[in-house]
């Protein structure tokens, strides 16, 4: 079970809010600004002077609350921030298992404990929207858009190899096979046979899908996978019944071509050795073994007949035990393929030559029925339209994309809403019906194949169309048909009518930013964008592509321990006292490494623990703050990203400490009273605070580096730490580069930052105005860069990073901002370089010129 939302959501989505100026709170018909709530410092009187653990946690326990009930009133006008759980599956139902409890039980206390969790980090989500796919008024909607998918063509069922386990007598996942391609419960050596399956035709999208890449923004070599995954989509499959001795076998026969033109120019149909004709439960298994030479072209007594010309050519095993892109059938067309003419000339097929060659070049076709004439671009489209018109294939595609297994023998997933009836064949369950819901099942033994076929009176039910004897489906759907429309149910997951409302999906969608681990790069991406291209010919959306932006976020990992036998260790079982870790009983050097967090390997971490240990802000920052977004994440609190955030935040408490202190002393702020060069102090600081705001606004908005966004508040940290004290004293610029300060870290560290700006906002004589101290620190409006700022002369504030630790500023001049040689130079040339940068060992110097950031790795 996942949840259905990632990392970065919460701050991106907070954000938003900000930037479109704050939201509204509507109540009765009027906007209502939610007063500012008191911090601890106006319950007791009594401003801490040190950030300790303590004060750490009374501000923590003060706003923990606090910041929920803001969160739970803020509108939705701008941004849904929602929430859901991915929650059937194969982990859980083996986990039922293993704790001999019930998948749905099991699952919905693991729900609980994950909201608790998510609740401990401080994360708001919008919980009106949560969905759970395990949960039938979701899976209701699953089951409805798979009739869409059969009412379509879009959904069928043939056969296909499965991992069998003889002893068990039951379906397992790859996942459930070793490395040594046996059983992880029983041990038994898995084969693989061949059982009827159900598909989704994600072929059918494959062009259309591949097409659409080229509109979307950059995904940082994401599309290249997605188009990589589709493949180069310049064939078609088609469809052919199958004859022995001039019989219709009443079997048919799927094969691809990637000159589909030619079609009429066909010599036979071949397939490789591994087809299911040969080792799966055809009548025609038998004439196939017979005709089978290993290591040969093969001709059988089978003929195929093209379902769109009716011509009936020869199937042929193929001597080679797999074609190109790991297809296992062919059409062999002799115009187009030298290999394929060998294999005629060989076993002496005839076929005709249907492509002329004009005294200009263009090709054209002949011999080829109402096609002939046309030239073969035209013919492509042409022949391939009307094969997908008669519904016997046509859909333009690669050779290597495989349509889509959904069919699991597991009790834990949604039903697929079929009926199978001795007289009408799989007949889909009427619409009204739905959802079929799973029966209640106490027993689970992992044996015998899916578990809903021993719901006898579940399964033996009257077909939906002649009312006779039938049997339900007993396969569940793979997990990735519930997730690959969730988005769509969370623009309106009450909905009791339908999926989702059309006006409501076609307001919110698409998505202005998907956010997904690298393992979601290819295969979920592509599901749901297969989703979204259908739900859009379905006249249900306006939009094709489902989402806008992408981030494929890293993961974060774990250390784990291995024994050679390669079992995982657990942390009581390992001796770290010596110069490298051993197991405690036997001593033996264990191979040690950093693998995505997962019980089984031992190397997961409790979030509440970690809570408890560090706080809520300091979790959260380390968590954006260790590693780029896009970047994984080893999870090792002795590295200096965790003390680099907790000093941090003991920096903005004395920051705004001495700030408090010294307007409280009762001098009256004059900036007036300032000398020419405190004035110049003060404009250094306004323009790093503008400098900031760009920065840390572009991180937010585009490349989402939330940990450099920090490196640049730290920065501004630190430089409104230095000021003289008569400017933090007498300058508007200061308190507002204070106060711009605190709005900017508080979608990342919320709980400190609304204690101090509810100490900020009772400080007297404040020189900013444009700011709602009446409204807590999260409801402010996102900082904007000062109008003044920009209409300076073409001068750009190169921010300089030292090791990834942001240092301070160096004017550039603006037409060699791009320059990384140009910039270097007169960053070393500067007062800064001079200062941090003489005589020690630069390795290497990466220029921003997007944000105005070079960043210099030296040898420490």
């Amino acid at each position: 079970m996942a949840p259905a939302g990632q990392r970065l959501g919460f701050y991106v989505s907070l954000l938003k809010r900000q930037l479109n100026g704050g939201p509204d709170v509507i109540s009765c018909g009027r906007r209502v600004i939610p007063r500012c709530t008191r911090g601890i410092y106006s319950a007791t009187g009594q401003w801490t002077q040190e950030y300790t653990l303590q004060t750490r946690k009374d501000v923590e326990k003060w706003w923990h609350p606090r910041i929920k009930e803001q969160a739970s009133k803020i509108s939705e006008a701008d941004v849904i921030n929602p929430m859901g759980w991915d929650a059937f599956g194969l982990p859980a139902e083996n986990a039922a298992i293993e704790r001999n409890l019930h998948p749905e039980s099991w699952t919905q206390s693991n729900i609980k404990y994950m909201r608790k969790q998510l609740d401990r980090l401080g994360l708001c989500f919008s919980w009106d929207r949560e969905i759970a796919t395990c949960l039938p008024d979701y899976y209701k909607w699953t089951q409805y858009l798979f009739i869409k998918l059969y009412d379509a063509g879009l959904a069928y069922q043939k056969e296909a190899l499965v991992n069998w386990d003889p002893v068990d007598q039951t379906v397992l996942a790859n996942e459930q096979v070793d490395e040594h391609g046996c059983s992880w419960r029983s041990g038994a050596k898995v084969e693989q046979k061949y059982l009827r399956q159900w598909f989704i035709k994600t072929t059918a999208y494959a062009k259309a899908m591949q097409d659409a890449l080229a509109d979307l923004p950059e995904w940082y070599g994401i599309k290249g996978m997605q188009a990589h995954w589709i493949g180069d989509c310049v064939g078609c499959h088609l469809d052919f019944e199958l004859k022995v001795d001039g019989q219709v076998t009443g079997e048919k026969l799927t094969a691809y071509t990637a000159t589909p033109e030619a079609i009429y120019g066909a010599s036979h149909v071949a397939v490789t050795p591994s087809h299911r004709l040969l080792h799966g439960h055809s009548s025609l298994k038998e004439a196939f073994r017979k005709a089978l030479v290993p290591g040969k072209d093969c001709l059988t007594p089978v003929t195929a007949v093209n379902m769109l010309t009716q011509q009936e050519v020869p199937v042929v095993i193929s001597a080679r035990a797999d074609f190109e892109d790991s297809l296992d059938s062919k059409i062999g067309i002799p115009s187009t393929s030298s290999e394929d003419t060998i294999v005629a000339q060989t076993l002496g097929l005839s076929y005709s030559k249907v492509i002329e060659t004009l005294p200009d070049g263009t090709e054209r076709l002949s011999g080829s029925a109402e096609f002939t004439g046309m030239n073969r671009q035209d013919a492509f489209l042409a022949l391939t339209q009307k094969a997908r018109r008669k519904r016997v294939g046509g859909d333009v595609t690669s050779g290597k994309l495989k349509d889509w297994l959904i069919s699991r023998q597991r009790y834990w997933g949604t039903p697929i809403p079929m009926v199978h009836c001795p007289a009408c064949g799989p007949v889909p369950v009427p619409l009204e019906d739905l959802p079929v819901t799973l029966p209640r099942i106490t027993s689970f033994t992992g044996k015998g194949g899916s578990p809903l076929a021993t719901a006898s009176e579940w399964v033996n039910c009257p077909c939906p169309r002649c009312r006779g004897a039938a049997r339900r489906e007993t396969d569940t759907m793979d997990t990735f048909v519930d997730s690959a429309w969730y988005y769509f149910r969370y623009t309106d997951p009450r909905n009791t009518h339908s999926p989702f409302d059309t006006a409501l999906a076609d307001h919110w969608l698409p998505v202005d930013l998907y956010i997904g681990g690298k393992e979601h790069a290819v295969m979920h991406l592509f599901y749901a964008r297969f989703f979204s291209h259908f739900c859009h010919d379905q006249k249900m959306v306006k939009h094709r592509e489902p989402f806008h932006k992408l981030l494929a976020q890293g993961l974060i990992k774990g250390q784990t321990f291995r024994l050679p036998s390669g079992q995982y260790l657990r942390r009581e079982e390992i001796d770290l006292t010596g110069s490298v870790p051993v197991h405690a009983q036997t001593k033996e050097k264990l191979e040690v490494t950093w693998e995505k967090m997962s019980k089984s390997k031992h190397n997961g971490v409790d979030p509440e623990e970690v809570v408890e240990q560090y706080g809520i802000d300091t979790v959260r920052l380390y968590l954006l703050f260790a590693a780029p977004p896009e970047k994984d994440l080893l999870w090792d609190v002795k590295t200096d990203a965790l003390p680099g955030v907790l000093r941090w935040q003991q920096r903005l408490w004395s920051l705004a400490t001495r700030f408090i202190e010294a307007r409280a002393a009762g001098e009256v702020p004059r900036p007036q009273l300032l000398s020419s060069q405190e004035k110049a102090e003060a404009r250094k600081l306004w323009e790093y605070k503008n400098t900031v705001i760009s920065q840390v606004t572009a991180h937010f908005t585009e490349d989402f580096s939330l940990n450099s966004a920090i490196s640049h508040l730290m920065g501004l940290s630190s430089a409104l730490l230095q000021a003289p004290q008569r400017v933090l004293l007498h300058s508007p610029e200061f308190e507002d580069a204070l106060c711009a300060l605190m709005v900017m870290a508080a979608p990342m560290a919320p709980h400190i930052t609304s204690e101090l700006w509810a100490g900020l906002a009772l400080v007297p004589r404040k020189l900013c105005a444009h700011y709602a101290w009446d409204a807590g620190v999260l409801l402010q409006p996102w900082p904007a860069v000062d109008p003044q700022f920009l209409q300076q002369p073409d001068v750009v504030q190169m921010a300089v990073l030292i090791n990834n630790k942001a240092c301070g500023q160096v004017p550039v001049p603006q037409q060699v901002a791009r320059d990384q040689d140009k910039v270097h130079e007169l960053v070393l040339q500067s007062e800064l370089g001079a200062r941090l940068l003489q005589g020690r060992s630069i390795k290497k110097a990466f220029l921003s010129p997007r944000t105005a950031l070079i960043n210099f790795l030296v040898q420490e």
